[in-house]
């Protein structure tokens, strides 16, 4: 149980929990993909089984979609949804301004596209995913498989006109073969150490043909659920301008930590 989760986890689990607070009866509801936002599927199913909660999930991964059927959560796809109330996710980074690098578990398309389509965007982490300044995670963009290296030296050929510390640009592999996301494309990892103007680089780098998307998720997220290992939560909202601290108690049922299968 709780007592058996690394201190990371257990910051994972207390994010998640208190980023579900925000759920209410017949929300659409995006699902992010990655370790923190599995943690929230399944404390999101446990309402929808223990509490009889009515939600619709529009996952933004093949393992999502999975593990919420698998969690008792009603899935759709986002044409079927058309638009969402709510959308929780985690990130690899985020800086003071809710800025966000996403995109480490290759879903950043479609993680991107269904935060777009909601209402709002709550990030869950733990706290060690906070930044001064973004970049020391490397940053994915999603291109398309054809020409990929001639694509890749146009992106280091335009870094260097940009605000960032390096300009290595490394293929994602699974393997001895390229990494493929949900939608046939390949991931390629910019190591960049420091990111000076987020928006800017974002922008420039959707430019290049061959390119579809980053991970640069900039003025997309709305509040951010910080958890620690202690059991304490920080929660703040951009909007408002506020932010609030409280204790999450250990009591887990074991329908939160069942194995389904990951």
């Amino acid at each position: 149980m709780a007592a058996e989760l690394s201190p990371i986890d257990k910051a994972k689990f207390v994010a998640a929990k208190r980023a579900v607070e925000y759920v209410e009866d017949g929300m659409r509801l995006g699902l992010g993909t990655g370790s923190t936002a599995a943690w929230m599927v399944r404390c999101l199913g446990e309402l929808v089984r223990e509490e009889g909660l009515r939600v619709t999930g529009v996952p933004t991964s093949s393992r999502t979609a999975e593990l919420a059927r698998q969690c008792g959560i009603r899935v759709v796809s986002l044409d079927e949804a058309k638009w969402l109330d709510l959308t929780i996710d985690g990130a690899d980074e985020f800086d003071h301004q809710l800025n966000l690098i996403k995109g480490g578990g290759g879903a950043l398309l479609q993680e991107k596209i269904v935060a777009t389509a909601s209402d709002q965007m709550i990030v869950i982490a733990d706290a060690a995913k906070e930044v001064t300044q973004l970049g020391n995670f490397p940053l994915p963009i999603e291109v398309v498989p054809f020409g990929w290296q001639t694509t890749k030296a146009l992106v280091e050929e335009t870094l260097v006109s940009l605000d960032v510390l390096g300009r290595q640009a490394t293929l994602r592999m699974n393997g001895d073969a390229p990494f493929i996301t949900d939608e046939g494309n390949y991931i390629v990892d910019l190591h960049l150490g420091r990111i000076g103007n987020a928006r800017q680089l974002a922008l420039v780098i959707n430019q290049i043909p061959g390119v579809v998307e980053n991970g640069l998720f900039v003025d997309i997220c709305d509040i951010v659920v910080i958890g620690h290992g202690d059991g304490r939560v920080e929660t703040r909202d951009i909007n408002q301008g506020t932010v609030e601290e409280d204790r999450i108690e250990f009591a887990p049922t074991d329908n939160v930590f069942a194995d389904f299968g990951e």
